[in-house]
């Protein structure tokens, strides 16, 4: 079957290239290996021939014999994560050295163009202090490295991908993901161990982007006749994303997963947590390490203006909770407050230090037992209709509920099913509750938060995570 090329796809280059020995595309210099397991290196070789794998820290030789095609893989034992640089010998009869070889954590981030949006920005689209980062990246070269996929697309499973590990630096750092690298930089704060980020995301693909064939092919809606794909916008494509980005890098030993995408399934918001969930159980099966980590983020407040789209974002934001509901060991952050008004049709906010930083959060406290590091947003617990007023219970997990003034972002309908915005929206302390008045509902019967394409609320809990929106009615 034919590719389709959308970045360059040759053949990587690396260390002692004349050797007959391959490693994947992974595994080089500079990378970063999981601490304390068993992390899979992998590669091509003559077939039949004896692969061994040496490590400097504590310079065992493992061994393996390439197969009939050439394939070969060993896991070797990792110890604690330091800020030590190793090197690793693979040799079969030519010796190949890959040198400044990092042992820490290593997460692998996806999605789409919130994702991958860089720490220089998209043109018209700005990351707020991306600059500052970039500037300040070479004090970071002993503790971040990253492994940005390129954007590719194929319409088989391809094996290889033309990337390599980069060290921070100003130079290199423009092109870093920018959610990735905050949630990289506060992992390592926190952990004091190296973090490597393997970047894998497209801007605008879809769920069914990142999708396999075989179960692609049970969705009545999606087509996988070639014709069909090529004349669709690229970035809508089914399949193809996981044929050229997943695929190559699902072998390497990843902790967990980090993932911002959504905004391009905004129209099909009632088969997406399915297809979400779906997708994460079968990513975890080929990355083979269990039910890993997968933290998710809510898609921001944007007002849509496609016709299939529009109103649609909160329901897309119901569905994503719902997927990873329905998940082992995963969880979603919601950042409904960090847009500005000006940002109303900017899909790509600005504000990406704080999406990083609430994301490693999440981590630190549900995967790595930090829970001084606060996690869990306020939710909606229930409410009571008293007169013209709503008394909204508030489930705050963390230090009750941190704002008391110009609390915006409520809604209230009566039996005409109309919603107005709130008047008035305060804090009753005492019971955790938001009292909500509407001048223009005098018998309420519902209420919604934030519940609209573009509706930032004002209203946090503990370490200022927001309220997520919701909605009392079906």
């Amino acid at each position: 079957m034919k590719k389709i090329i959308i970045a360059a796809l040759v053949t990587l280059s690396f260390t002692g290239a004349g050797a007959k020995i391959r490693p994947g595309s992974l595994i080089g210099d500079n990378m970063v290996l999981q601490q304390l397991t068993e992390a899979r290196l992998n590669g091509k070789a003559t077939p039949g021939a004896t692969v061994t794998v040496t490590p400097s820290w504590d310079k065992t030789t493992h061994s393996v014999k390439a197969a009939e095609d050439g394939s070969w893989e060993i896991s070797l034992p990792t110890p604690k994560g330091s800020f030590t640089p190793h090197t690793i010998t693979i040799s079969d009869g030519e010796p190949l050295v890959l040198d400044n070889v990092l042992i820490g954590e290593v997460w692998l981030a996806s999605g789409q163009s919130n994702m991958q949006m860089p720490l220089k920005g998209f043109p018209g689209c700005c990351v707020k202090g991306g600059y500052d980062e970039i500037a300040d990246a070479r004090e970071k070269s002993g503790r971040i490295r990253f492994f940005t996929v390129p954007l590719t697309q194929s319409y088989s499973p391809v094996d290889t991908v033309a990337s390599s590990w980069a060290i921070p630096s100003p130079e290199t750092a423009p092109e870093f993901s920018a959610v990735a690298w905050h949630y990289a930089n506060r992992l390592a704060n926190v952990l004091d161990v190296p973090v490597g980020i393997v970047s894998a995301a497209y801007g605008g693909a879809r769920v069914e982007s990142w999708t396999p064939r075989d179960i692609l092919e049970t969705y009545p809606d999606i087509s996988l006749d070639e014709k069909d794909i090529e004349g669709m916008t690229h970035y809508l494509r089914p399949l193809l994303m996981y044929n050229a980005m997943f695929n190559p890098i699902k072998d390497y030993t990843y902790k967990g997963i980090i993932w911002y995408q959504g905004c391009s399934n905004v129209s099909t918001w009632d088969t997406y947590a399915e297809r979400l969930a779906t997708m994460v159980k079968r990513w975890r099966k080929e990355i083979g390490e269990g039910d890993i980590p997968f933290y998710a983020v809510e898609i921001a407040p944007y007002e849509y203006g496609e016709p299939s789209e529009t109103g649609n974002a909160p329901l897309l934001r119901e569905a994503q909770w719902k997927a990873v509901e329905m998940l082992p060991n995963a969880d979603m952050i919601c950042i409904n407050d960090l847009v500005e008004p000006y940002e109303r049709h900017n899909i790509h906010p600005a504000n990406k230090t704080d999406v990083g930083k609430r994301l490693a959060d999440l981590a630190l406290n549900r995967t790595y037992g930090h829970k001084e590091f606060l996690a869990g947003s306020p939710r909606y617990k229930g409410h009571t209709v008293k007169g013209n007023e709503v008394w909204v219970a508030i489930d705050s997990p963390n230090d009750g509920i941190c704002r008391n003034y110009d609390i915006r972002g409520f809604e209230l309908a009566g039996d005409d099913g109309v919603f107005h915005p709130a008047d008035s929206a305060t804090l009753h302390w005492q019971t955790n509750e938001i009292i909500v008045t509407s001048d223009k509902v005098k018998r309420p019967v519902a209420v919604r938060y934030g519940f609209r394409d573009f509706l930032p609320g004002t209203l946090h809990g503990g370490n200022y995570l927001p309220l997520i929106p919701f909605r009392s009615d079906k």
